[in-house]
């Protein structure tokens, strides 16, 4: 335990909901304070006196950080950093350190389990027993939905980081081809194949990118138009990176077997979303909840502790400014 040590955590119900050993945490500080949430005129006043702030989704901004000159660290609670002002706390020499890698085994189990129901047409099956479909089925089996196999179709990666990665060694294990593909803004690769080249070729896609000016709308209607008229598209990464107006419109006209997002444009969706509408057929959504396991929670929880630990033992680590 670091004995003069203040640490402030400002929204700890983001991560645990009581299902977690926050005794990793604890150790590393003289003080460390939780509260359940904070409001933006909160935060400086709750940050008065402290050396660490801990945060998820709270902003950070230049005023926040002017305001709290005790301030030596902001420990970010997930890996996107677009809520801290990196450039303000450079320049008062506040050391940014993220969390990384946490969540792979359940993003990429997640992935697969959206794939799997998209292929199986779960919800349709689901949705039909509780209508009473089955219950008056001619035969013993309801086979209203056409149900494909994952064994022998391609997959498409865009993004083949950790969790690109991940998900490619799954979707092999069902007997799926794996391409990848180029992203833009990046130097070219021989294994990594132009959009327009990859696009026809995937009986499904899936997302695993950073959300940047280069990837904004990355999937739009010019690439929904490419794929086959039966190919299913996940999303488990950035809800900008694809055109949801064109996506739901393309659902609606029937092209593309399916498609499953984790993730909106904006979360949570307060001011409507057209993925939303009740009308699209072939749509799976999830809560952005694919990160959520337990043990990934658990994990965010260890890595802060290192993160903390390393940096007052003058060894900073996954630092992303400072």
């Amino acid at each position: 335990m670091n004995n003069s040590i203040r640490a402030v955590f400002l929204d700890h119900a983001s991560l645990d909901l009581g299902d977690l050993d926050m005794t990793p945490l604890r150790q590393g500080f003289a003080e460390l304070t939780l509260h359940a949430s904070s409001a933006p005129e909160q935060v400086a006043e709750r940050l008065q006196g402290a050396q660490v702030a801990i945060s998820n989704k709270v902003p950070l901004d230049a005023a926040t950080l002017a305001a709290c000159p005790e301030l030596k660290l902001i420990l970010v609670s997930a890996t996107g950093t677009n809520n801290i002002d990196l450039a303000a706390a450079r320049e008062r020499g506040i050391v940014v350190a993220n969390c990384q890698g946490y969540g792979t085994p359940s993003v990429a189990q997640h992935c697969l389990m959206l794939l799997l129901a998209l292929a199986t047409r779960l919800p349709d099956y689901q949705r039909a027993i509780r209508n009473g479909a089955w219950q008056r089925a001619s035969q013993f089996c309801l086979l209203d939905f056409p149900i494909i196999e994952l064994e022998g179709k391609t997959l498409g990666l865009l993004g083949h980081g950790e969790l690109g990665g991940a998900v490619a060694r799954l979707a092999e294990a069902f007997g799926m081809r794996v391409l990848l593909g180029a992203l833009p803004g990046r130097p070219p690769r021989a294994d990594r194949l132009p959009l327009h080249e990859l696009l026809p070729q995937v009986d499904a896609l899936s997302l695993h990118c950073p959300l940047t000016e280069d990837t904004r709308h990355l999937i739009g209607a010019t690439e929904l138009a490419l794929m086959k008229p039966q190919a299913l598209l996940i999303n488990t990464a950035r809800g900008g990176l694809v055109d949801e107006q064109a996506l739901a419109d393309a659902l609606r006209a029937g092209h593309l077997g399916g498609a499953a997002f984790d993730v909106l444009s904006e979360e949570p969706p307060r001011h409507g979303n057209p993925l939303l509408a009740p009308d699209i057929p072939r749509l799976i959504i999830t809560p952005h909840n694919a990160w959520g396991s337990r043990e990934a929670r658990q994990r965010i929880v260890g890595q802060l502790a290192e993160n903390a630990t390393a940096f007052f033992s003058g060894a900073p680590k996954r630092v992303v400014s400072g």
